[in-house]
C-alpha cells in the first residue's frame, strides 16, 4: 500500500484523510481565534490581498475549496452580488458547519457542500474562480486536486492557492522556534490541543515550496502561473490561469 506523509509521520495514503479530519474536528471550535493568535492577525491581511487579486466581478461564479469558517466565501459573495454564485466547500463537516453557521448568523446563505477536492462534484468549465486557502497542504494527492480545480474552471479562469510556504533564509531559525515551541503551547492553552498544532507546523515543512508548487500548477493544466510571497514567504499566493 502506498505511503504518504501526515506531518512528519508516514501513513497509508488511504488513512491520511481520516487523520486530517481528526485534526480539524478538534480545532474547528477555536479555529478563527487561533488563526488570529498564531498569525498576529496577518492571515486577514493575506486574505484581503487574495480578494484583491481575485478581482471578482458582479455575476461571476466562484468555488471556495477547504473554505472552513467561510471568511473568503463571505468576501467573494459581496463581490459577485445577487447575480453571481459562491459555493462554499470543505471535506471536513465540522469546519464546514462552523462556517455555514457563521454565514447564516451574518444573513448570508451560500451553497455549502461537503466534498473532496480530488473528486469535485461540479461540471467542467463552470467557475470563473477557484480558491483554496490553507488547505492544499492537507490533500493526499495534490496533483489530482489541482487537475480537478483546473477542470471545473472556465478557459481563462483563475485559481488562487493561498498557503504557508518556505520562509526567507534569515527568518528560518526564528520561524522554526516559533513553529515547534510556541505554536503547540499556544494550541494547548487556547484550544486544549497541542498535537494538532504540532501537525500544522510539520505539514508546512512537508508542503512544496514556491517553485515546486508553481511547477505542480503547470503540470495540473495551468498555462500562466505566478506566485506572490507574503510576509517573507511565511505564506505565498499562487495564481494559475487556465489555458
Amino acid at each position: 500500500m502506498s505511503k504518504t506523509h501526515f506531518g512528519f509521520q508516514s501513513v497509508d495514503e488511504t488513512e491520511k484523510a481520516r487523520h486530517v479530519r481528526g485534526v480539524f474536528d478538534s480545532v474547528a471550535p477555536k479555529y478563527d481565534l487561533m488563526n488570529d493568535l498564531m498569525s498576529g492577525g496577518l492571515h486577514r491581511v493575506w486574505k484581503a490581498y487574495t480578494l484583491m487579486v481575485a478581482n471578482l466581478q458582479e455575476g461571476q461564479k466562484a468555488l471556495d475549496i477547504a473554505g472552513g469558517t467561510g471568511d473568503l466565501a463571505l468576501a467573494f459573495s459581496k463581490k459577485v452580488g445577487k447575480t453571481g454564485q459562491v459555493v462554499h466547500t470543505d471535506i471536513n463537516e465540522a469546519m464546514l458547519s462552523t462556517g455555514r453557521n457563521r454565514l447564516i448568523d451574518l444573513g448570508v446563505l451560500l451553497p455549502t457542500v461537503v466534498c473532496d477536492a480530488e473528486k469535485l462534484p461540479f461540471p467542467d468549465g463552470y467557475f470563473d474562480l477557484v480558491s483554496v486557502a490553507f488547505g492544499l497542504r492537507n490533500m493526499t494527492h495534490k496533483d489530482v486536486a489541482l487537475a480537478e480545480m483546473c477542470r471545473v474552471l472556465k478557459p481563462g479562469g483563475k485559481l488562487l492557492v493561498l498557503e504557508f510556504s518556505k520562509v526567507a533564509p534569515p527568518l528560518e531559525k526564528l520561524y522554526d522556534w516559533y513553529s515547534f515551541k510556541v505554536l503547540p503551547q499556544l494550541g494547548k492553552w487556547v484550544a486544549g490541543d497541542d498535537a494538532s498544532y504540532r501537525y500544522l507546523a510539520e505539514s508546512i515543512r512537508m508542503h512544496p515550496g514556491q517553485k515546486e508548487l508553481k511547477a505542480l500548477l503547470h503540470k495540473g493544466g495551468f498555462g500562466h502561473v505566478d506566485f506572490h510571497n507574503l510576509t517573507g514567504g511565511i505564506a505565498a499566493l499562487h495564481v494559475g490561469i487556465k489555458s
